[in-house]
């Protein structure tokens, strides 16, 4: 073979795989994905004191952030988790047990979900 046949065929060779390859490229897709901005503040301590006077052993007058439960709304331990569960359930977070012990008043309950990023 004389040696322009052999570099036409090279030529037309390395063009062919340049086109197959260039088509066989896929662009590129970019997806953004954005969240929303955690809870506020206010929002939870509404949540918070909603639950809490919406509990049938609660009196809705003394409901208040400061409330403690079990000296000033009456609540005994079973009665203080079954406001946790509810707490629980409005945000979709779990609780440990060692952590729910600690929550007393309702402002205790604001502080704790205020600090979970995941509570929505």
């Amino acid at each position: 073979m004389r040696p322009t046949a052999l570099r036409t065929i090279f030529v037309n060779a390395s063009r062919a795989a340049q086109y197959s390859y260039a088509q066989r490229t896929v662009p590129a897709v970019f997806t953004r994905f954005y969240s929303a901005g955690g809870l506020s503040r206010s929002d939870i301590e509404s949540r918070v004191l909603d639950i809490l006077k919406g509990f049938d052993k609660i009196d809705p007058q003394k409901v208040a952030l400061s409330s403690h439960f079990s000296n000033d709304l009456g609540l005994d331990s079973l009665d203080t988790v079954e406001v946790v569960m509810a707490i629980e359930e409005e945000f979709s977070v779990e609780i440990p047990d060692k952590e729910a012990d600690e929550i007393k008043t309702a402002q205790q309950a604001v502080d704790y979900i205020s600090k979970r990023e995941d509570a929505h």
